[in-house]
């Protein structure tokens, strides 16, 4: 459950929606005139499938009769919730996840006067144009996509009713299950050795990690995607990950994400801050000499993993500048 489930023993947790609510959207407003980046050939998106999982959550003490008494006079049916973001889906102008979702969210708070915040989150269900012959040569088709990739892009808004109208009060956007192989160039030594190490050294290895990465804009406001040269595109995002991955020779999977923070702040000044959390699914060894090759044999590994979580902010941006 995405809701902020962190209050303080005088607070009460209560809260209802939907989720899997999926919304398949034909034809949307395309995503145009982003900021190029060197990293990226990114250049926006043709929104013809917009593609969406979405999750929706209400809160407002006008709901604590219906946990305490049974008294539904109050509550909106999570089916009608389900009802509502198909029908606005109709209705939205703009191109990107981010935006829906506040403009959802303002409508829920327009529509129903009784609540007081509503958060939504979705993850991209995305769609790759595929390659056909024409009669004249391979080109790409405007009518056939392919829903293959890994990863996905994120995003996540809270709306609050306030004296002034309807606020944005937390938004994030983000990319999910990126899976990242990098089959030379990483290192992991150094670390503590005592009677429990039984993990050897390498200098070279082959590094396979799982990334979610959700940043936060210092203006909130960037990340609707209203202005387009303000929005940061999950695809850049991704592109700058695997150009840091590519050349750098790593140290360990939190040098490694440290070091995509930076890259990531450096080329976007209108983020805040960028969170990972990774875990370390490297193959492991079978056979490690071949003859006559510099190949190797792995397999999947076996269980537990490693994982990490790390925020990289403008501030250590500022500092590694600074040295």
């Amino acid at each position: 459950m995405f809701v902020d489930e962190e209050k303080t023993a005088d607070d009460r947790v209560m809260y209802y929606g939907k989720g899997d609510v999926f919304v398949f959207r034909t034809y949307a407003t395309p995503l145009t005139n982003i900021t190029k980046i060197p990293e990226s050939d990114f250049t926006g998106r043709e929104n013809v499938i917009f593609g969406m999982n979405i999750q929706v959550s209400f809160r407002g003490e006008k709901f604590l009769p219906s946990f305490t008494e049974g008294d539904n006079s109050m509550v909106v049916a999570t089916d009608s919730m389900k009802n509502f973001i198909l029908a606005h889906a109709a209705k939205y102008e703009g191109a990107t996840m981010e935006g829906f979702l506040q403009f959802v969210g303002e409508r829920f708070l327009e529509k129903y006067n009784h609540i007081e915040a509503v958060e939504l989150s979705s993850d991209e269900i995305p769609y790759d144009t595929v390659k056909i012959h024409d009669g004249s040569g391979i080109v790409e088709s405007d009518l056939v996509y392919n829903c293959s990739r890994n990863e996905y892009s994120t995003a996540s808004v809270e709306v609050t009713r306030t004296d002034e109208g309807y606020k944005l009060t937390k938004q994030t956007g983000g990319i999910s299950d990126l899976h990242l192989i990098k089959v030379s160039g990483s290192s992991f030594y150094g670390y503590i050795q005592d009677e429990y190490t039984q993990l050897p050294e390498t200098s070279d290895r082959p590094l396979f990690i799982f990334l979610d990465l959700s940043w936060i804009y210092q203006d909130m406001k960037d990340g609707t995607g209203d202005n387009p040269e303000r929005y940061v595109a999950a695809e850049q995002v991704r592109d700058i990950a695997v150009t840091v991955f590519h050349e750098l020779y790593n140290n360990s999977i939190q040098h490694l994400i440290n070091e995509i923070g930076l890259r990531v702040l450096q080329r976007f000044p209108q983020l805040d801050q960028i969170r990972f959390k990774t875990n370390n699914r490297t193959w492991e060894p079978v056979i490690q000499d071949i003859e006559g090759s510099k190949g190797q044999v792995h397999t999947e590994p076996r269980p537990p993993y490693g994982f990490q979580g790390f925020t990289v902010t403008r501030k250590d941006l500022e500092n590694k500048g600074n040295k």
